[in-house]
C-alpha cells in the first residue's frame, strides 16, 4: 500500500526537557530536532525527518514551529545543525532571534 502525502498531518511540536529535543509528529512519523543546553542558550545540534517524508516540507515546519516554541518562551538558541541555520538566515525574523 503506498503512502499518501497529499495532505500532510502535522501535530504541535512536543518539547522534551529531559531528551533536550523537540519533536513533531507528522503522518504517525516522528522529526526530531535535538539540542544542548548551556547556560540558558539553547544549541540546535541536529535535525532529523523520516527518509519517507523527507522532501515534503516536513522539516522546515518543524525548524519554523520549534523556533516559534523558543520565541513564545522566552527562550535563546544558537543554530549549530546547517539546515536549521539555512531557515533561520532565510528568514527575516528568525535570523534576529535565532543566533
Amino acid at each position: 500500500m503506498k503512502n499518501d502525502f497529499s495532505k500532510l498531518d502535522f501535530s504541535s511540536i512536543y518539547h522534551d526537557v529531559d531528551k533536550q529535543q523537540f519533536s513533531m509528529m507528522a503522518n504517525g512519523h516522528v522529526a526530531n530536532i535535538d539540542y544542548t543546553k548551556q547556560g540558558n542558550k539553547l544549541f540546535l545540534t541536529h535535525s532529523e525527518v523520516p527518509y519517507i517524508l523527507r522532501g515534503k516540507g516536513i522539516g522546515k515546519e518543524l525548524v519554523e514551529k520549534t523556533f516559534s516554541y523558543i520565541e513564545a518562551n522566552n527562550m535563546e538558541a544558537v543554530a549549530v545543525c546547517s539546515f536549521i541555520k539555512i531557515l533561520a538566515l532565510r528568514s527575516p525574523k528568525w535570523k534576529e532571534i535565532i543566533k
